[in-house]
C-alpha cells in the first residue's frame, strides 16, 4: 500500500506541504494514489526524496535538482558519490572558515593591531602565540600572556608574515628529520626542538624548557595543534613532543 504523505513527512522531518509542492511541481510525484485520491509513496520515492534533500541542503534550486535527477545517464550510486564529495567540499570550507574566526578571536584577546583582512592574509599557518594564554594557565604563572600581548600589539604586517614564514620553516624541518629516520632524542632532532623554542622566546614570551615541555604535551592532547603536525606527517607530533622533552633533560 505505500507510506501516506503525513508518514513520508515524519520520516524526512519535511511539511506536508512541501511534499504537495513537489508533486506540484513534478519533483516528486509519490507512485500511486488511493481510490480516494490519496497519495501513497513507494520505497523507489523515498529514495528519490532523499536525493532530492540531499541536494537542497548542499544548496541547488529545485530546477536543479530535477535536472540532475531526471538525467537518465546517472544512477543511485552515481548520485551517491557526487553528493559525498560535494559535501567534503563543504566540509572543508567550514573548517577553514571555523579556523579564520578562531584565529581572529585569538588575535583580538592578543591586542595585534592588523586589519582583519591582514590578519587572515598571514595567519595561514599556526603560531604560537595563539594559545600562550592557555599554555600559562596550564603550565606557567610566567606572565607569558602578558609579555606576548606586549610584544605582538607592535608587530606590523611584515613582522606577521616573519613569523609565519619561519614557523613554516621550522614544521617543514621537523618533518624532514622525521621522515628520514631520525631519533627523537637524536642531536637533530633535538637541536630543532631548541631551535622551536628559541623561535617562541624571540618573538612571543621567554619559553623556558618546563614550559616549553608543556607545550609538547600540548602538541599531542590537543587536536587543534596536533592537526598543524600530522597534516605533514602521520605521527609526527608525538615525536615533536619527544624531541622536545628531549632537549629539555639535555639542558637539566
Amino acid at each position: 500500500m505505500g507510506y501516506s504523505v503525513g508518514q513520508v513527512a515524519r520520516f524526512a522531518g519535511i511539511t506536508v506541504r512541501t511534499l504537495h509542492h513537489y508533486d506540484e511541481i513534478g519533483l516528486l510525484r509519490p507512485s500511486e494514489r488511493t481510490a480516494a485520491g490519496y497519495r501513497r509513496y513507494s520505497e523507489a520515492d523515498l529514495d528519490r526524496l532523499q536525493q532530492v534533500l540531499f541536494y537542497r541542503e548542499l544548496g541547488f534550486s529545485l530546477e536543479e535538482i530535477a535536472v540532475v535527477l531526471d538525467d537518465p545517464g546517472t544512477d543511485p550510486v552515481t548520485h551517491l558519490r557526487r553528493q559525498h564529495e560535494l559535501l567534503r567540499r563543504r566540509i572543508g570550507r567550514l573548517e577553514a572558515m571555523a579556523a579564520a574566526v578562531e584565529r581572529a578571536m585569538e588575535a583580538r584577546k592578543m591586542g595585534i593591531s592588523l586589519t582583519p583582512e591582514e590578519r587572515f592574509e598571514v595567519f595561514g599557518d599556526f603560531d604560537p602565540a595563539q594559545y600562550a594564554e592557555e599554555a600559562e594557565e596550564r603550565w606557567g604563572g610566567t606572565g607569558a600572556f602578558e609579555q606576548s600581548r606586549r610584544r605582538t600589539a607592535r608587530y606590523t604586517k611584515d613582522d606577521w608574515r616573519a613569523i609565519t614564514a619561519e614557523t613554516g620553516e621550522v614544521l617543514q624541518a621537523f618533518a624532514a628529520a622525521f621522515t628520514e629516520g631520525e631519533p627523537a632524542d637524536g642531536e637533530r632532532a633535538m637541536d630543532l626542538a631548541e631551535r622551536h623554542r628559541a623561535h617562541i622566546t624571540r618573538w612571543f614570551y621567554d619559553c623556558t624548557y618546563e614550559i616549553h615541555k608543556g607545550l609538547g604535551e600540548m602538541y599531542v592532547a590537543d587536536p587543534r595543534f596536533a592537526a598543524n603536525y600530522e597534516r605533514l606527517a602521520e605521527g609526527l607530533s608525538h615525536w615533536v613532543r619527544d624531541a622536545i622533552h628531549a632537549n629539555a633533560a639535555r639542558h637539566a
